[in-house]
């Protein structure tokens, strides 16, 4: 028979439920609880990890970028010259906290460039003339 249980905010897997005899019961349930995996986000305890995909121009020269909370999108500022794997710490946008669910958890967001395709010869050009500025200034270090 078919049985409604209503799940705390905050359970992770590991996590046990107890229903008392009564309503229906004839005996004392524990549930144990299994947190399926998401698509987006990693979780570690009331913390969650994601990586944010940034165009490489955008990592060197500075942007505001969306990043997909459990409520929605916020915008990070990226500043420039940030390096690509750089993680930042969204304070209170984790998983709410089992035993105080008001409370959250943070988000890490990490950042991963994006490296253009399908170069123009425009774009080619200036990547050459990029390379050899900086390859210049190595040679005078």
């Amino acid at each position: 028979r078919g049985l409604e249980v209503k799940i705390p905010q905050g359970v992770d897997t590991g996590s046990t439920i107890h229903l008392s005899r009564g309503n229906g019961l004839h005996q004392d349930i524990n549930l144990e609880v299994t947190v399926r995996p998401h698509a987006r986000f990693q979780r570690s305890g009331s913390d969650l990890y994601t990586d944010v995909q940034v165009p490489q121009e955008d990592l060197v020269l500075g942007a505001e970028v969306s990043v997909q909370t459990l409520k929605g999108r916020v915008m990070l500022n990226v500043a420039p010259e940030t390096q690509n794997g750089r993680t930042f710490r969204l304070a209170g946008l984790g998983m709410p906290q089992l035993s105080s669910p008001k409370n959250r958890g943070n988000l890490y967001a990490t950042v991963r460039a994006v490296l253009p395709r399908d170069l123009s010869d425009r774009e080619r050009e200036l990547y050459q003339e990029l390379k050899a500025i900086r390859s210049g200034r190595e040679a005078t270090r």
